[in-house]
This record gives structure tokens, sequence and C-alpha cells, in this order.
């Protein structure tokens, strides 16, 4: 007979190879009843013994085990502990630059060294998710220093595990979704690099008895994060010291190197203002006349550039200029300046046209004098009688094919502009004195054309603007992408 007492003090694998030769003997020399029970009574000895690791574990944390002590208060108080830290972030969110914070979900995994649940009847590792092991057990107090907010993961059961190995070492993992604060520096955005923390240290346990260390490889793993505005360049994983009134504290930092996505930037403010820039000038190539169209394409541009800063500028709330600032302060010059440049211009042709209206004016009033005069001579004399008569002798001598007076039509109130006076020979009336002497006195003045001025301006600008615009894009670029 075999006796199932020295059965049941077997190990698993000596168990093993006696259920294989069990089944494998005569039927007559072990019934099928007798098989099962012995199957039965080995499953039970499997589950006791993990009863009996967890009553070895309840034994040990019962016998002298005090959790406010750390694990090398027992040795010497010049010993600390040390603590292994290990994160493994599952998700990370895109700093936001008006509450300047992140979310991140991870994994805070906890290992250091307890020989006070070490124990030789211990086979394998104990794997444990019970929050009342974790409330037993000496565990490292530490805290997230730049932690706004903090969620434990309960669903669908407490993320929480607790990993007693045989030589006492303890693994204390735990899932977290932690709003981390981040500040950003936003003078160069959205062409701008961002650096945000992850700050870990000792809640009330000074160096004296508490040393935090990363994991000396690969400390911090993470996931596929895709994040829509950043790109993660580099992981950094630092030590820190906090120091206070009441003591020092041992802290790790592990730094997020961030790159701004430029891609949404690009298509929803740069694209679109160097568009509307570009339409400004437009106006150049139209007709000084254009007024309508002309100021028109101007404000229309203008607001548009104005709206685009603003809806930028309620996204992003600071109180010193950015680099996008400085982009759209720019283009909103350049559009308001080739608006001012049309209004120069307008008032230049204007002018221009003023001018001649009382140059014409002038001329007329010479004529008359001039005509008075001579009517004075032929004994005419200035009765209505004598001015009809010699307005009749004048307008038969006068050959309208020489004389042409117009007026021109325009967007503004109209201006007469005499166009070409010769010299008409009239019979005993001398017109070529009063118009010679006005002509030489027009010359001696030698007045500029504003016309031709304002056609000047407005070829120049066609160039200067477009050149100038392109010069600032090149700085712009070079400085922002260069720092």
């Amino acid at each position: 007979m075999i006796s199932y007492q020295k059965l049941i003090l077997n190990n698993s694998h000596r168990e093993s190879k006696l259920f294989h030769a069990l089944f494998s003997v005569n039927d007559h020399a072990f019934s099928r009843s007798t098989k099962l029970n012995f199957l039965l009574i080995s499953k039970c000895f499997r589950y006791s013994a993990t009863l009996g690791d967890l009553t070895i574990l309840d034994q040990l944390l019962k016998q002298g085990y005090d959790r406010r002590a750390t694990p090398t208060n027992h040795l010497n108080n010049t010993t600390p502990t040390q603590v292994y830290l290990e994160l493994f972030v599952r998700s990370f969110g895109s700093p936001s630059p008006l509450t300047m914070d992140y979310k991140v979900d991870l994994y805070l995994r906890q290992t250091w060294r307890d020989a006070r649940l070490q124990h030789k009847d211990f086979k394998k590792p104990l794997d444990l998710n019970d929050p009342n092991l974790v409330k037993a057990i000496w565990k490292p107090e530490v805290y997230f220093p730049n932690a706004k907010e903090a969620d434990f993961q309960f669903v669908t059961v407490p993320n929480v595990l607790v990993r007693i190995n045989p030589d006492g070492k303890i693994l204390y993992m735990l899932r977290l979704k932690v709003t981390f604060s981040c500040m950003m520096d936003l003078s160069k955005f959205p062409l701008d690099r961002q650096t945000c923390t992850m700050e870990v240290a000792s809640f009330s346990k000074t160096v004296e008895e508490l040393i935090l260390e990363w994991k000396e490889k690969d400390p911090i793993i993470t996931g596929n994060l895709g994040m829509s505005q950043f790109e993660l360049t580099k992981i950094v994983a630092s030590k820190c010291h906090e120091s206070f009134q009441i003591g020092n504290y041992s802290c790790l930092v592990a730094e997020f190197h961030l790159y701004r996505l430029l891609g949404f930037h690009l298509v929803q403010s740069y694209l679109p203002t160097i568009l509307m820039v570009v339409i400004s000038w437009v106006s150049f190539w139209m007709d000084v006349n254009s007024v309508p169209g002309r100021v028109t394409l101007g404000i229309t541009t203008l607001l548009t550039v104005s709206s685009k800063a603003t809806n930028i500028q309620e996204n992003i709330e600071s109180s010193y200029v950015k680099a996008i600032d400085v982009w759209m302060g720019t283009c909103t010059a350049f559009v308001f300046l080739a608006l001012l440049e049309f209004t120069v211009v307008n008032y230049l042709w204007r002018k221009e046209c003023c001018r001649k209206f009382r140059q014409a004016k002038a001329e007329h009033s010479s004529c008359m004098e001039g005509l008075g005069n001579n009517a004075d001579n032929l004994g005419l004399g200035r009765s209505p009688s004598g001015q009809s008569m010699l307005r009749e002798k004048l307008d038969n001598s006068l050959d309208k094919n020489h004389v042409e007076t117009s007026f021109m039509q325009n967007s503004n109130p109209h201006f007469l502009s005499v166009v070409d006076q010769p010299v008409i020979p009239v019979e005993g009336i001398n017109v070529m004195e009063p118009i010679a002497a006005y002509a030489g006195g027009v010359q001696a003045k030698a007045m500029p054309n504003y016309k031709e001025r304002a056609k000047n301006i407005d070829e120049t600008c066609r160039f200067l603007f477009p050149a100038a615009f392109t010069v600032f894009v090149i700085i712009y670029w070079s400085y922002y992408l260069a720092t």
C-alpha cells in the first residue's frame, strides 16, 4: 500500500510523476474511486501550500513586525533604506498652455529589501493585491511634489500589487492617474520646446532614513505615446534634494523633453496670414482712381489679420510677447502700410487735379482781363453792349478744334482741365500777352507733377513690400528655429 501521508509531503514535481505512475498501473492494484480520491487530496495539498505561505506571512507580520519602522531601523540609525523606483507611462497628455499642466496615466513601481519578511519556506514569490496587506507592511511614504491632482485606479479592482520574494525583496506597484504642473515658457510659441517634469520625493523620512534611487536599467518606460501637439524627444532621469527647515529629503526627477508639432499652426496661422499680406499687395497694381476697390481690399485684409491674431490670444494667455505675436504684429503692420500707401497716393493724385483746376481758373481770369483791356483799346468800352460785341467777334474767330475745355469725370467731384490753348489770332485783339505772362510765371515756379509721383510710389511699392516681407520671413524663421 502507498501511504497518502507520504504522498502529501512530496513536492509538486514528484507528485506529478506519481500521478502518471498511479494512472498507469493495473486497475487491480487501485480501484477507480481510489484514484479519484487521491486526485482530490492532491488538489487540496496544492491549495494548502498557498495557504501555508499566507500563514507564514501572517506569522511574520504578527511576530514583532512594526510597519512604522523602516527595514534598516533594527540595524542602526545610520543606515538608510534604499528604495529603487521605476515609472511606466501608459499615456501622456499634451501640456495645456492655459492651465500649465498635463495628465499622465502611469504605473509607479517601488522596490526595496525587507529582511523581516524573509523566510526559508517561501519557494516562490507571492503576488498579492490585498489592500489590507498594503496597510500592514512598511512601504515608502513618497509623494509627487509637482502634482495638482491624483486619482487611484479602482476599476475593476484596486490596481495595486505587492510581490514578496523569498529573499525579502518587495515590489510595490500601483496605478495612478496624475495631473502634473508644467510651467512652460511660451516666448517662442509655437516654435517652442518644453521640458515637463515628474517629481517623486519622500514625504516624512529624511535622507538619514530613506534614500530614493532610480532603477539602474531603463528607469522610465513609455508606451506608444501619441500626443496631438507635441513629440517626445528624450527622457532624462536625475536625482534632487529637497531642503527644508525640518530636514533634507531625497527626491527623484524625470524630465520629459517635448518639441511642439508645427503642422497645425502652419495651416491655421502662418499660411492664412501670408496670403492676406500678399493679397493686400494687389492694390499696388490697381488704378489710383479705383478708390472703392482699393479701400475695400485694404480694410478687409486688415480686419482678417486682426481677427486671426485675436483668436490666437484667446487660446493662449500670457503677459509677455510670443513668437506668434511678433508674426501677427508684423503682418498687421504690412497690411496697414499698404492701406496707408494708398492714402498717400490718392492724396497726391487729388492734389494734382486741384492744381490743374486752379491753373485753369487763373488762365480763364487772365484771358477775360486781357480781353477787357483790348476792348478799351478798340473803343468798345466795358459796357454790356461792347462786351457782347467783343465776345461775338471772338467767337466767330475762334476755331473750336484748337480750344478745348473738358470736365474730367472721376469718382471724386468734377475738376476742370484745360488741355491745349494755342495762340488764336483775333483782329484787333491781343490775347497773347496775358496768357504768355501767366505761362511764364508757371514755368518760373516749376511746380511738380503729383500724378507722376503717385504712379512712381505705386510702382516702387510693388517691389519694395514683397522684398521687405521676404527679408522679415527669413530673419523670423532663422532666429526662432536656431534658438
